[in-house]
């Protein structure tokens, strides 16, 4: 994977700008998003980008047992299984967080959330399945650009956990 440079002109975004800061090899994808697309925002990148959906993951923010956000990472053809984000984090039960307090805990707006560069630490959790692949695209912090990088770039520059989350 190549490694870009900071005079790109999507470095604008604080999870691009930590892969550059910590000299992280990704590889930025920029796509115009349409916003009358009848697919996910996930699903929209994948085709975007022409990458299979599998390797596209995105981001999403859960409470277990009333407690932190917590954040579950899955590809965007499946979905994140509550349960088993739960069990991953030493908890009973899961619900999704409301999209305005994901927006807050992160800095990033929906359908560009980054698991890179969020305001706020959280406890992270990566579906195992992203284990499968040299590189996986994430949201590079805006609708409309993915980033690719190694999966244990991931997890590394998340303090992630590869757990099976995703249904």
């Amino acid at each position: 994977m190549a490694k870009k440079s900071k005079s790109s002109a999507h470095a604008g975004t604080p999870a691009v700008a930590l892969l550059e800061r910590e000299g992280v090899a990704h590889t930025l994808h920029p796509y115009e998003h349409d916003p009358s697309s009848e697919l996910s925002f996930g699903l929209e990148a994948a085709a975007a980008i022409g990458v299979p959906a599998e390797q596209v993951f995105k981001t999403l923010l859960a409470v277990v047992d009333g407690g932190p956000l917590v954040v579950g990472i899955v590809p965007v053809d499946r979905q994140l299984d509550l349960k088993a984000l739960a069990k991953a984090a030493g908890g009973k039960k899961a619900s999704m967080a409301e999209p305005a307090a994901a927006e807050r805990a992160t800095g990033y707006v929906v359908g560009g959330i980054s698991p890179l560069g969020q305001k706020q630490p959280h406890r992270t959790f990566v579906d195992d399945s992203a284990l499968a692949f040299d590189a996986v695209y994430v949201s590079g912090g805006r609708r409309g650009l993915d980033v690719g990088l190694s999966p244990a770039d991931l997890l590394r520059l998340t303090a992630g956990t590869a757990a099976p989350i995703a249904r």
